[in-house]
Parts: structure tokens; C-alpha cells; sequence
């Protein structure tokens, strides 16, 4: 196939590239040659598609069995490239979010769950995160002429992770040493590797039928203790997990989610974090590859290219780099210590 990512240099975008080129297609990329470094191999034109020439010059003379868009956010810029590739694609394919959906993470959700109220022409300052990936689905879905494959990931995720989830724990568990440990070992996890996705979109766009999936593992296929145990096999790291319960981190004032990367305190906001309903992505053919092959590759990656990640930008700025400050983490074990005593 002829296959167009808008991006491709990145982590999700980076491994949709490398498994379309290892099935043989031929992979142009679209993006303004700041992320990263494209994959060799690639037809690499350079251009933003919130320029309206840039597209007009990408599309020109062009045309392409399958256009993905990783990233696309905003409902309106995501609607022009939809307007752009009709009639030059027989399917554009939109990595959406699970965040677009209304009541997640509140209540468990599937497919059918009805996605958060946003435009489809929706500009930068419409809405937040959640609402744009919703509108951005809805500009797909009203705009582009063609078959429509949209996919709301949960957690990602694998080598070149940009986000710093796994790169985070990794981290603090080489560091050796006690380290803070959210909730208990047991506690259940849904996560799905960046190249389990690329694999499951490829193989929906052979197919050339489009659909609604939600990607991720089946709930509680790993736990929180399975994923640092494999961050200090991979490592090679004696480091000692202290399991504190919610109620002590909230207490010291730990940021859910970012300063304990995956840590949802068990509480009504968080109820169904965990819970997706995947079993259609599955019954179509996802598999999910497991915890250890994750976080193993994940190390090699970080261990060749160094420990400085960068997180990526979004409309309400940077995100913070996930983790907990070393001193803030020595306080915590502290109180942790003196408490028991």
C-alpha cells in the first residue's frame, strides 16, 4: 500500500512507520522536521499542516491508499487535513484517545459510550485535551470521504516513548535504593506497547474497512508490582518498591498519575481507569504483546540514545516530565518510616 503519516518521527507515529516498512508499503511522512529524525526507508516531505499551502502542496499530484494521522488535535486543523485527503485517500485513520469518551475514567466504557461535546470545527481555544480528541473524531468522521478507521488507545507504552511513563520508572528503579510504590503490588493495570497498535492498525487498513476500536490489553492482563519487577530485571537494579497506600501519598500531597506515572488513587474519579472494554479490538485481531518484552525494549531504546526525554507539547502547554523530585520522594520515605514506629 501507499501510506501517508502526518508525523512519523515520534514514538506511536515512529512505530506505525517501521511496521508499515517491514510489511513493505511505501511510507511517506508529513511533518515539519522538528520532532525527531524520520526512519529511513521514508518519502520525507517537509511542511505544517496547519498551513493550508503546505497541504495543497503535499496533496498535489498525490495519492495514497491510507493516511494516518497520529496526533492530530485540534478539531479544526484536523478537519482542513480531512477536507485536504478526500479524494486523494481511501482511508484516513485518526489515533483518537480514550479521553474523548465522556465518562471515562469515571465508569467503565466501550465503543459505543458517547464521547465528550465538542465541535468539529472547534479552534485551539475551544476546549481542553479531552474535548479536542472528541471534536477531532467528529471532523474526521464529517469531513473526510472515505473509509474512516478511528482508534482510542488507553496507556501506550514501548520504545521511544515521548511521554516519559515507563522511561520515568525505569529510571528511578536503576537509581537503586528504597523508592516510593503507589497502592499495592496486586493493584491492576491495562496498558497496550506502541507497537501492538501500529501492528493492529495496519492490519485493519489492509483490510481497507473502517471502524471504531479501543485499544489496550484486557483489564488486569499485568499488575503495578509486575511492571517495577521488570523494570529491575531489565535494569538489573536491587532497588526495593515501598508500597504505600493511597490515603498516605494523598496525604503527602502526591500528584496522581505524573509524579507516580500510572498511579490512580483508588477513588470515584479514578474507578474505571483500568476497566476498557477491548474485547472488540481483540475479537479483530489485537494481541498484546507482554509487560516484560515492553519495558525490556523500552531499556535497550533508553539505554543507546541516554535518559533525556523531552515531553511533549499540548494546548495547555508543556506537559510535566512524570516522576517524583528525589528529595520530595526522601521526605515521603521518611514520614513513611517514622509512622510505622
Amino acid at each position: 500500500m501507499k501510506i501517508l503519516v502526518i508525523g512519523g518521527t515520534a514514538f506511536l507515529g515512529r512505530a506505525i512507520v517501521e511496521e508499515a516498512l517491514r510489511r513493505g508499503h511505501e511510507v511517506t511522512t508529513f511533518n515539519r522536521g522538528k520532532s525527531a529524525t524520520d526512519v529511513p526507508g521514508v518519502e520525507t516531505v517537509r511542511g505544517d499542516r496547519e498551513v493550508r499551502a503546505d497541504l495543497e502542496r503535499l496533496v498535489d499530484g498525490r495519492t495514497w491508499d491510507v493516511v494516518v494521522d497520529v496526533f492530530g488535535l485540534v478539531p479544526r486543523v484536523v478537519a482542513d487535513s480531512a477536507r485536504a485527503f478526500s479524494g486523494k485517500a481511501g482511508m484516513y485513520a485518526y489515533i483518537s484517545s480514550v479521553s474523548a469518551i465522556l465518562d471515562f475514567p469515571v465508569k467503565p466504557v466501550d465503543e459505543n459510550s458517547p464521547l465528550h461535546e465538542c465541535s468539529p470545527d472547534a479552534g485551539s481555544d475551544d476546549g481542553n485535551y479531552e474535548l479536542f480528541k472528541a471534536g477531532s473524531e467528529r471532523a474526521v468522521e464529517r469531513y473526510f470521504d472515505g473509509e474512516k478507521l478511528i482508534l482510542s488507545p488507553g496507556v501506550i507504552l514501548g520504545p521511544y516513548e515521548n511521554v516519559g511513563r515507563l522511561p520515568a520508572w525505569l529510571e528511578r528503579v536503576r537509581r537503586g535504593g528504597r523508592f516510593v510504590a503507589p497502592g499495592h503490588p496486586d493493584r491492576p493495570l491495562q496498558l497496550i506497547d506502541a507497537r501492538d497498535v501500529a501492528i493492529f492498525l495496519l492490519d485493519q487498513a489492509e483490510r481497507g474497512v473502517g471502524d471504531r476500536f479501543i485499544v489496550g490489553s484486557r483489564p488486569g492482563a499485568t499488575t503495578f508490582g509486575e511492571l517495577l519487577a521488570e523494570c529491575a530485571r531489565a535494569t538489573g537494579s536491587d532497588a526495593e518498591p515501598v508500597w504505600m497506600d493511597d490515603a498516605f501519598l494523598l496525604e503527602q500531597q502526591v500528584g496522581p498519575w505524573n509524579e507516580l506515572p500510572l498511579w490512580a488513587p483508588e477513588q470515584p474519579a479514578f474507578a474505571a481507569v483500568f476497566q476498557l472494554s477491548t474485547e472488540k479490538a481483540h475479537a479483530a485481531g489485537l494481541r498484546c504483546r507482554p509487560i516484560a518484552e515492553t519495558v525490556r525494549d523500552t531499556w535497550a531504546w533508553l539505554s543507546s540514545v541516554g535518559f533525556a526525554h523531552e515531553p511533549p507539547a499540548t494546548n495547555r502547554g508543556k506537559v510535566p516530565r512524570p516522576g517524583i523530585d528525589p528529595e520530595k520522594e526522601a521526605r515521603i520515605l521518611a514520614a513513611w518510616d517514622a509512622r510505622g514506629r
